[in-house]
């Protein structure tokens, strides 16, 4: 009686474990002259500067500077 549950058992652990070590082909497919990646934006495209620029340099002069610590210490 123990014995046909344990060979059930063992195999569907092997069977288990068989499908674990299956690989499906990891191949891209390429249409050339097409990028098919997600689009990239500007930084300064956000909605914080609304497409300007000159804010968003301002902005990332200023954080620099506040994290200067020849200028925070005098």
């Amino acid at each position: 009686m123990i014995k046909p549950i344990v060979a059930i058992a063992c195999g569907i652990a092997f069977a288990v474990g068989l499908g674990g070590c299956g690989e499906r082909p990891q191949v891209i497919e390429y249409k050339q002259g097409k990028y098919q990646g997600k689009p990239d934006t500007t930084p300064y495209d956000s909605t914080q500067f609304s497409g300007n620029k000159a804010e968003w340099e301002r902005a990332i002069k200023t954080r620099n500077q506040n994290q200067n610590e020849y200028k925070r210490t005098s």
